[in-house]
């Protein structure tokens, strides 16, 4: 028999578990986590002092930017009186958000309270024998913070949905033909820049004019908003396409036409895949922009959603009205970055890129 080396089983098992957190690495970085790899290793043994390094770099340097910027606005904010009162500091921002997150579960407890009372009266009327009284009643209530960040994030993801489908297709075509790149340029050049504050107008009153229905799947506002969102949002992804699709290696163009590929051939097995990596980038860039614009759409038009939370609390006037605009500035730059996050892990997940 031949006998077994525990030094070998030893460093064996360690390479093993060298190569799986090396395979967890790309999504520790999806999910801003990066400082876990080098925590992992240290574990594992593997140069303690350098990984300490790495966690300090990764970990230890932004927790004590956060802790900075927290001391510098928690001594700076009371000192800017306002006309709502001082500036609130982070305490006041942590308190209102608490406040809010009640005021989510008081209106639940209504709106549960509301569905219960209505079965029981439906209940009632059909032991009764009078089942042609008996009424389906939506809940009317206001809508909470978390109801408003949801429609905020539906309505980004349709204005996106609709942007993507549309700039991927002409940015391929672009990349393919100087000529349609040569028709459509002057169109990006003029309609990229433009404000959405200057789109939401003409969008709200073609969308009254053709959307003239009133039990349709989507309210005029939400479909203003996304919308808006899709006229500014399209642009980044259309430029990244066809960069992505003009700068494919043209050996590749030349075998498809060796192999009389039909268009659609050419364009999923080879272009396509070769222009991933910067129709991804477009992507990004267009989510971000689109976050953005959302918000600005929903304070002047007054649509649901985080930006109209922002406005009426500005013209609410409290002495709690700052803390809690400051809690919806958190929650988008929050939101922004998770929506980013999102993105990129559907990046490492369809192409070999390794732009962030």
């Amino acid at each position: 028999m031949t006998a077994i080396d525990p030094t070998r089983m030893q460093s064996e098992r360690r390479a093993r578990l060298f190569t799986r957190i090396n395979r967890l690495d790309g999504w520790f970085k999806v999910l801003g986590l990066s400082f876990v790899t080098p925590l992992l290793r240290a574990m594992a043994g593997e140069n303690p002092g350098a990984q300490a390094r790495q966690i300090w770099q990764l970990l230890g340097v932004p927790v004590l930017a956060v802790i900075g910027f927290l001391l510098l606005w928690g001594n700076l904010a009371p000192r800017v009186e306002t006309s709502l009162g001082a500036i609130p500091g982070p305490a006041q921002v942590w308190e209102q958000a608490a406040v809010l997150h009640g005021e989510h579960i008081a209106e639940q407890a209504r709106k549960a309270e509301f569905l219960d009372r209505q079965a029981a009266r439906n209940a009632d009327l059909i032991a009764a024998g009078q089942a042609d009284r008996v009424r389906e009643r939506p809940y009317t209530g206001s809508p909470t913070y978390y109801a408003q960040i949801w429609t905020s994030v539906q309505t980004v993801f349709l204005g996106f949905l609709i942007a993507t489908a549309v700039a991927v297709p002409l940015g391929i075509m672009a990349g393919l033909s100087p000529t349609a790149n040569a028709a459509l340029n002057p169109l990006i050049q003029i309609f990229k820049p433009v404000s959405p504050l200057a789109w939401l107008p003409i969008v709200t009153m073609v969308v009254s004019a053709v959307y003239v229905t009133q039990d349709g799947m989507f309210s005029r506002s939400f479909l203003t908003s996304a919308i808006t969102v899709t006229l500014c949002s399209l642009w980044p992804t259309l430029i990244n396409t066809a960069l992505g699709v003009a700068s494919i290696d043209r050996d590749l163009i030349s075998v498809s036409r060796v192999l009389k590929l039909n268009t659609w051939t050419k364009i999923t097995r080879l272009v396509l895949p070769s222009a991933l990596p910067l129709i991804f980038t477009g992507l990004r860039l267009s989510l971000g922009v689109g976050w953005m614009v959302l918000i600005a759409a929903e304070m002047l038009a007054q649509n649901p959603g985080l930006g109209k939370f922002v406005w009426d609390e500005f013209q609410n006037g409290s002495s709690t009205s700052l803390a809690r605009i400051m809690v919806a500035v958190l929650t988008i730059g929050i939101i922004g970055f998770l929506l980013d996050r999102l993105m990129y892990a559907l990046q490492s997940l369809f192409t070999f890129s390794n732009n962030r």
